[in-house]
């Protein structure tokens, strides 16, 4: 009787309890944000050094949970992306927007993948990524050498499964269940 009494005791902490759903709905939105203003805190370089956070933050949520944001989410992250990163205006909209795109489309053909599967797609993208950026911010006047981004590809691939495990943490965060009060 006492093993009876201890389940219902565990069965009745649970019950009327949910996620929220405005920590649900804003808390991927928010640390992609946050990502993106974060490498402007710690450290101003004359070279790129540190990886684009706020683009691994958006490939790691778009990669752990495919259907959490639209499609269309690229856009306003990017241009928020593009406010701090120092890139031209528009460089981070139309690369994360394509790196949406691609994703979708990716997630349509392989719709079962493994840990090895999704870093080399994150691989493929973040060398992508910031070579495109590179290519972009030559186009606009800087006339950087491709030599200069190296650092900044090999800390980004290296730093992406950190990166993905953090999305992770904070996924379970979100979908922690409250006290529902009415």
């Amino acid at each position: 009787m006492p093993l009876l009494s201890r389940t219902e005791s565990v069965v009745r902490q649970r019950i009327n309890r949910r996620p929220s759903r405005v920590l649900a709905g804003s808390l991927p939105w928010l640390t992609i944000m946050l990502g993106s203003v974060a490498p402007g805190w710690l450290l101003i370089a004359s070279a790129p050094v540190l990886p684009p956070l706020g683009f691994l933050m958006f490939l790691a949520w778009r990669q752990l949970r495919p259907g959490l944001m639209p499609i269309w989410a690229g856009l306003p992250l990017g241009m928020f992306d593009d406010l701090f990163s120092g890139q031209p205006f528009g460089t981070a909209v139309l690369l994360w927007s394509i790196c949406a795109i691609v994703l979708e489309v990716i997630e349509a053909r392989l719709p079962w993948r493994n840990f090895l599967t999704e870093w080399l797609v994150a691989i493929g993208l973040i060398i992508a990524y910031i070579i495109l950026c590179l290519g972009i911010s030559n186009i606009a006047g800087a006339a950087a050498p491709l030599r200069v981004i190296v650092p900044q590809v090999v800390i980004s691939v290296l730093s992406y499964p950190l990166v993905g495990r953090f999305v992770a943490l904070i996924d379970r965060l979100r979908l922690t269940p409250f006290l529902v009060l009415r």
